[in-house]
């Protein structure tokens, strides 16, 4: 099956009002700020669990690396 990111579902969401005054600001189409707002968000959130994700594999093979490093910087005569 292949997504069609045109297929939309109406909802309600209940925000305060000066949010909804500050997105009107912003954009007169509420939904479709509300819309890259939360795609945004998502991404963010996806990109800090990988970056965590990387850091725990780096911290992980963390001594190893080091050492490799150390070699790498001895045979090129580097202190």
């Amino acid at each position: 099956m292949e997504y069609n990111c045109l297929v939309k579902v109406k909802t309600s969401v209940t925000l305060p009002e000066d949010l909804l005054a500050d997105i009107d600001q912003v954009d007169s189409n509420r939904s479709s700020f509300i819309e890259r707002a939360s795609r945004a968000y998502l991404a963010q959130m996806e990109k800090a669990r990988r970056d965590e994700k990387d850091l725990a594999l780096i911290n992980a093979n963390a001594e190893r690396l080091n050492r490799e490093a150390a070699d790498v910087l001895e045979y090129q005569g580097l202190p």
